[in-house]
This record gives C-alpha cells, structure tokens and sequence, in this order.
C-alpha cells in the first residue's frame, strides 16, 4: 500500500464507481419493480446464463474482493511472520463459514424471499449501502 498508493486511489474510484452503480440498479428495482430481480408473480427472471454471467461479475468485478482479500488480509497476514500461512489459511476457513451461513440462511428465509414486496426492502437497503460505500470510497480517494 505504501509502495503503490496511486494503485490503492485507483482501486478506489473503480470500487466507488461500481458500488454507485449497483446501489442505483437497486433503488431503479425500488421505484420500479419489474425491471429485473424477481417478476410479478414471484419467480426468478431472467436465465441461466443470466445468473451464471451476473454471479460471475459480482464476483470478479467487485472491488471488495480485491480490497479484503490482497490489501486487508495480506497486509494482516504479513505482519504474522513465519505463521501468516495459518493467518490466511484461518482467514479463508472463516469466509467459508460466512458463505456457507449465507447460503443455509437463504434457504430458510426461502419463502419470505419468494415475495416481491420483500425484494423491494432488500433492495431497498442495498440501494441505500451501496451508495453510501461508494462515495465514502469516492470522497476518500
């Protein structure tokens, strides 16, 4: 970080750009239900393919993938000396459990999440998250 500070500055534009613009797709979803998410009648639009490609970009595209997992955890694990391959290895280990808890709670709010109106309010607080992070990132670079 101290090394390429223009790296981490760019990083963070990019990051506050893309987190402006999720947190806009989500409120559009907000005010105007039907434009993407779930259809009128509770089932999912949109393809396979669809999902494949939008899961595929929130995860390469996210700059919080990048942030936590080279600046944050690398620069944690590097101060652990001969034990940070045992700071990363109980980092991933712990993401692991965060996203298997994710998925195991998806699974039981399964019926709520079926309902459109619950849709808007979470969208709602992603809309209201994303825009906020990003220009946090935006006004601190």
């Amino acid at each position: 970080v101290v090394a390429w500070p223009d790296a981490v500055r760019a990083v963070g534009i990019v990051g506050g750009v893309f987190l402006l613009c999720y947190g806009a797709l989500a409120a559009r979803r907000v005010l105007r239900p039907g434009t993407g998410g779930l259809s009128t009648d509770g089932e999912a639009a949109g393809s396979i393919r669809r999902a494949v490609l939008t899961c595929l970009a929130m995860t390469w595209l996210n700059p919080h993938v990048y942030l936590d997992t080279v600046f944050l955890v690398g620069s944690l694990a590097a101060d652990r000396g001969p034990l940070r391959w045992t700071f990363g290895l109980g980092a991933a280990l712990a993401s692991l459990c965060w996203f298997a808890a994710l998925g195991l709670g998806a699974r039981l709010l399964g019926r709520v999440l079926a309902r459109p109106a619950a849709w808007r309010v979470l969208d709602g607080l992603v809309a209201v998250t994303m825009l906020g992070l990003g220009a946090m990132l935006l006004i601190g670079t």
